[in-house]
């Protein structure tokens, strides 16, 4: 298969957003996604996370939140621990390593008087039996999972040493019909989805900003692929590259300064960089070949990228600040859509088996390649802000829906719509 039937697969894969796409809040037809564990860590972390004190008077249980974020990183396993009578007690320390917990979370959940809640925690080790870490947050009842998330960062960092990104959003396509296409955004979960925006038209390809606040997309509510970006905030968003031909696959740079986009507008789809306002528009590849689907090194080093140069779809790289491209996919007939780890050693990226596609990870230092999915229609595979996991698209029955995979291949989960299809995942960055 040629690039530009990779390019044509893909714009066609997912038809969503177009002229009526307005800002929207959820709605019945687009539901929280249902979120399955198929598989966990080799060597898990024993955690007990009784209840939290007061929690019975909030909204979201907390526990439950923080508990369910650790064992969907594959590094931990849940044990039962006693329940804690008093936010500042001593813990029952016999009874703890009686169920084998290497770790240990007293947590209480308080309304204040202006309506908020407080939640505070304190992390402890049964082995040398001292506390090894207490905090404390206030937020607005609509913020309750929110600050679950960044409880379970917290944890995770102390308990592993790597920063968490459970408090991250991912945002993706959901299709209910023929005309029926939202963008949406939802907690790294699955939970509190929020409809972006709504269409009767194709999107594809979302990119997030560095900053979170952004999103970059192709949408074909003009007739043709055109690249927009929407600010989530304020539900207003702009046209940036409407160019004759194509105009598609936009990535930002790390600085959210610059914007890659890969555009035919001279004949052959070729990837470009421009100002994120749509200015200094300036060619990045040059040649006969069809280069498309660029992303980022973490470092804003290097532009990985999708070309058929050499006869059949492969992934190159090329300096930022000029010089020749070089081929980083080996192995296989078909590799094409590639997504570097936040951690620059790593490369995600689908290749065809027969008819149907795998995602493989190769590292970047040795190009050893393993699999990290089943063979089926995979795609747009994309990293969590930690790089330890990555989300990207299948499908099951017939039906869309979103997977994660650790990196090693151990932990996975399935997200999926109770109705409809879901593609085109996109993790964002970790809320500050």
């Amino acid at each position: 298969m040629s690039a530009n039937a990779i390019e044509m697969r893909r714009r066609l894969f997912l038809k969503s957003l177009g002229a009526a796409a307005v800002a929207s809040t959820m709605s019945s037809s687009f539901a929280q996604l249902k979120v399955d564990i198929l598989g966990v860590g080799a060597n898990q972390f024993p955690i007990a996370i009784p209840a939290f004190i007061g929690n019975e008077g909030a909204p979201e249980n907390i526990a439950e939140i923080v508990g369910n974020d650790l064992v969907r990183s594959g590094a931990f396993r849940l044990v039962d621990g006693p329940v804690p009578t008093s936010y500042d007690m001593t813990p029952e320390w016999s009874k703890i390593s009686a169920v084998g917990a290497g770790a240990y979370v007293i947590g209480e959940v308080k309304k204040t008087p202006d309506g908020r809640y407080d939640l505070q925690f304190r992390l402890f080790d049964p082995v040398k039996r001292q506390e090894t870490d207490e905090a404390n947050f206030v937020c607005a009842k609509d913020d309750l999972r929110l600050y679950a998330h960044k409880i379970a960062d917290r944890i995770f960092e102390r308990l592993t040493g790597e920063k968490g990104d459970f408090a991250s959003r991912i945002a993706y396509v959901a299709q209910q019909g023929r005309k029926s296409f939202a963008i949406m955004v939802a907690d790294s979960d699955g939970h509190n989805p929020q409809a972006a925006l709504r269409s009767k038209e194709p999107i594809i390809s979302i990119a997030w900003s560095p900053n979170g606040r952004q999103i970059a997309y192709t949408t074909f509510e003009t007739g043709k692929p055109t690249v927009w970006i929407h600010d989530l905030s304020t539900g207003k968003r702009r046209q940036v590259a409407g160019f004759r031909g194509n105009n598609s696959a936009p990535a930002f740079s790390p600085d959210g300064n610059t914007l890659a986009v890969a555009l035919s507008k001279g004949g052959i789809t070729k990837i470009y960089l421009m100002n994120v306002n749509g200015q200094n528009v300036r060619p990045f590849t040059e040649g006969s070949s069809i280069d498309t689907e660029p992303a980022f090194s973490p470092d804003g080093q290097y532009i990985y990228f999708t070309s058929d140069r050499g006869g059949n779809p492969q992934i190159y790289r090329k300096p930022v600040g000029g010089g020749s491209a070089e081929r980083v996919s080996f192995g296989n007939a078909y590799a094409v859509s590639p997504a570097v780890s936040p951690k620059n050693d790593q490369l995600a990226y689908i290749v065809r088996s027969g008819g149907t596609f795998q995602l493989v990870q190769q590292d970047l230092a040795t190009g050893n390649v393993i699999p990290l999915s089943q063979v089926g229609k995979n795609e747009s595979p994309s990293y969590s802000p930690n790089g330890n996991m990555i989300i990207y698209a299948a499908e099951v029955g017939g039906k869309g829906v979103l997977s994660t995979v650790s990196t090693d291949g151990s932990a996975k989960s399935r997200l999926s719509g109770l109705s409809g299809d879901i593609r085109e995942p996109a993790w964002g960055p970790t809320i500050s």
